[in-house]
């Protein structure tokens, strides 16, 4: 039955918001602090909107029912009424892509580009099919939670982590331009689902490292020409520190100086998965790999696949792991957590009694390793800023590689971060 204007005026407000009926999508939302909104329901292009009236009683029945009879106007044309005013002109200024629209032009300049395409790019894809056209002021935190629910149940939960925080952050621009007044994010602590435990990727012990390279050594496959490709692959992995996919695509162009004291390699940026160009500092014997291989190959690839127009297979470094004997000990990617594993834990001594401190920055670990920073004060840093100290780190490394010295520093009796 339709509702009537008693009805609306004795409503009392409960523990939990309810709703009372009018018809044809119209019902009174009356919330638990005693605050009565007017709201209508309703379909286009197969999704279901809210559309807000105002309150009762400034907004009484009648004009409620005539807003909906507008509405329906509207609808009947193909058009939505969230989108138009009662005189047809936008009201999209204050919806929620609009205001995000202006958040993300507002520090956009402080951003990498690649970083803010990445953020647009996922308030397009996950945010505004379901927020994107509803008014800023109305959007919930049950509505907010839909929209990470269904990003959740593809299995992508950092990026609803990430959604929610960006949301967070527009919500927070519109309260500082008096656009909003609270931010429905806040009250989502502890209802995203835990992020699994983080699977690290195979690694050994760095006792076992001077082994392996013997083994590596020795390592044949079919052709003894596939087989050095394979070999000093493996190899350069191990002393750059770069992903599986940054190292298979490797070209000519992108090495600089092999035969000077500063040999670097200069990855473009549509490879990197923090989009953004990494220069990897080369030690000395980085540097004569990267040469020999240039020399050799016929075509762009430094490591060619089976042919000189194709780069190395996606598998050939981690199955040729296998055929050493290390499978599920140690991973390509593994060689990153090693190498990280051997520069955190260096230490020299300092002061009087003696004290130790860390010998590499961990800035520069994470620089060489092309870890997206989350601090954006830190992200601004240059990484040639840190080329020295880095390129010294990386021949430090090369070398503990190839001494087969194993110093046991934890045994050290104090630290200092």
């Amino acid at each position: 039955m339709p509702l009537t204007e008693i009805q609306a005026k004795k409503s009392k407000p409960r523990a939990q918001a309810y709703k009372l009926a009018d018809g044809e999508g119209l019902f009174l939302l009356v919330q638990p602090n005693g605050s009565k909104l007017w709201r209508m329901k309703y379909r286009i292009g197969g999704k279901e909107k809210l559309l807000s009236f105002g309150a009762y009683p400034a907004l009484s029945l009648a004009a409620a029912r005539d807003k909906r009879t507008a509405a329906k106007a509207l609808l009947s044309e193909g058009k939505d009424p969230m989108r138009y005013k009662d005189d047809g002109k936008t009201e999209a200024a204050t919806t929620f892509e609009k205001v995000a629209e202006r958040w993300h032009a507002n520090r956009k300049s402080a951003l990498d580009p690649a970083h803010a395409e990445r953020v647009w790019s996922r308030l397009e894809r996950d945010v505004f099919p379901l927020l994107g056209e509803r008014p800023i002021r109305e959007i919930t935190a049950p509505e907010v939670l839909e929209m990470i629910r269904k990003i959740e149940a593809r299995g992508a939960l950092d990026i609803s982590r990430r959604a929610k925080q960006g949301v967070g952050q527009v919500f927070q621009f519109a309260i500082a331009c008096g656009l909003a007044t609270s931010d429905p994010t806040a009250h989502l602590r502890g209802a995203l689902k835990p992020k699994p435990r983080v699977k690290h990727m195979s690694r050994l012990p760095l006792s076992e490292l001077a082994t392996f390279l013997e083994k590596l050594k020795g390592y044949q496959e079919e052709g003894e020409r596939r087989s050095a490709v394979t070999r000093d692959a493996v190899l350069f992995a191990l002393l750059t520190w770069v992903r599986t996919k940054e190292l298979r695509l490797a070209v000519r162009s992108e090495f600089e100086d092999l035969d000077g004291k500063e040999p670097l390699w200069r990855i473009p940026a549509s490879r990197m998965k923090m989009g953004r160009e990494h220069l990897v500092p080369l030690s000395a014997q980085a540097a004569t790999i990267a040469k020999s291989m240039i020399a050799s190959a016929s075509g762009e690839y430094i490591f060619p696949g089976s042919t000189p127009t194709k780069p190395l297979s996606e598998n050939t470094m981690i199955y040729a792991l296998y055929r050493l004997g290390y499978h599920s000990r140690q991973t390509v990617h593994g060689f990153r957590g090693l190498a990280s594993t051997w520069a955190n834990e260096q230490l020299v001594e300092f002061g009087k009694p003696p004290m130790w401190i860390r010998k590499y920055h961990e800035d520069w670990v994470e620089l060489q390793l092309a870890h997206t920073e989350k601090n954006e004060v830190r992200s601004a840093y240059n990484a040639a800023e840190y080329m020295v100290p880095r390129r010294r780190m990386m021949q430090d490394w090369a070398e503990f590689i190839f001494s087969g010295k194993v110093v046991d520093i934890r045994k050290a009796r104090r630290r200092v971060a």
